[in-house]
């Protein structure tokens, strides 16, 4: 059945791996609520790309092909690309399903798709030389020496709770499956893609060859917005505002602010790292590549309001 492209804005939603439950079951009910705010959007005419993060979701496939291994199974140890491409599965599966539920509910002649998407890295990215980012389980010493004999891996000790896998997090360069994200959404379609930032891949040439790294999903999905020029790239998070003296009797919400501003409150050190920093970050790089477009970071719930105007935090150029 043909479907055809809202008349409105065109927008990527960046969700967090964590707002989507630590089990299947309780993600279940996370992606129904997501998905009611975002077809809200929809019935609005704005065309939606949605990411997601998987960091929990990554961190769970793992562990399990890990204890099998570790304990005997005839599980083999399973590459993090492919415990990426699992997780973009299972959530993009939930998720996909449960935006077309309802938009069949309302009536509203659109579908959903999920994209498992590959993000190329580049194989001299500094981040390579140094991986700090823990995945997976934790092992003894002697487990983790023969798992990276085994596997080529690079493991730490983390705090003296035993040891973990440690990959870098290197910068997205581009999405592999840009072309088809960009003709789907020209059709009509709700397209979920980009999990956990896609599938980290270096391009050689031969082809594409995954590799084990971690991707910001924020990153990924600013450069995807800015690649086919969206109109806005909206960051959820936990808070409707993004705020200075966080957490402080000077806390001060932020309706506006340009890269200069943003800029200036990074260097004072105003958003925290791992939390509202790369979120700001990846929002500065949206509206750097592609001036013409707005950076919105807000709360889930307050999504709708906020393409209108009536909260969050816009980042303009």
């Amino acid at each position: 059945m043909p479907y055809e492209k809202g008349p409105g804005k065109s927008v990527v939603i960046a969700l967090g791996g964590n707002a989507l439950g630590t089990t299947p079951t309780e993600q279940l009910g996370f992606v129904r609520h997501t998905a009611k705010n975002i077809v809200d959007m929809v019935a609005e005419g704005i065309n939606v790309v949605v990411s997601h993060g998987n960091g929990p979701q990554v961190g769970m496939i793992e562990t399990a092909f890990d204890f099998a291994h570790a304990h005997g199974g005839k599980a083999p140890a399973m590459p993090l690309p492919e415990c990426g491409a699992m997780s973009q599965g299972y959530i993009g599966y939930q998720l996909s399903q449960a935006l077309l539920n309802e938009l069949k509910e309302r009536g509203i002649m659109r579908s959903s798709v999920a994209l498992i998407t590959q993000t190329v890295v580049d194989r001299d990215d500094p981040a390579f030389e140094d991986p700090t980012k823990p995945v997976g389980s934790f092992f003894t010493k002697d487990e983790a020496l023969r798992l990276a004999a085994e596997t080529g891996a690079t493991f730490k000790e983390d705090a003296g709770r035993g040891w973990r896998q440690v990959v870098a997090s290197p910068q997205p360069q581009r999405i592999v499956e840009f072309d088809v994200i960009q003709d789907l959404m020209a059709d009509g379609y709700v397209v979920v893609c980009a999990g956990g930032g896609g599938v980290p891949v270096i391009e050689e040439a031969d082809g594409y060859h995954g590799v084990a790294a971690v991707i910001d999903k924020d990153r990924s999905s600013a450069k995807l917005a800015a690649a086919f020029e969206a109109d806005m790239l909206v960051i959820l998070t936990a808070v409707e505002k993004v705020a200075i003296n966080y957490n402080t009797p000077d806390q001060e919400e932020i309706d506006v602010m340009d890269v200069a501003q943003a800029e200036e409150y990074i260097a004072q050190g105003q958003f925290a790292p791992g939390s509202m920093l790369p979120k700001v970050e990846a929002c500065i790089a949206y509206v750097r590549a592609y001036p013409e477009g707005r950076a919105l970071i807000t709360s889930l719930d307050a999504a709708a309001a906020g393409l209108k105007g009536e909260t969050g935090t816009l980042i303009v150029a």
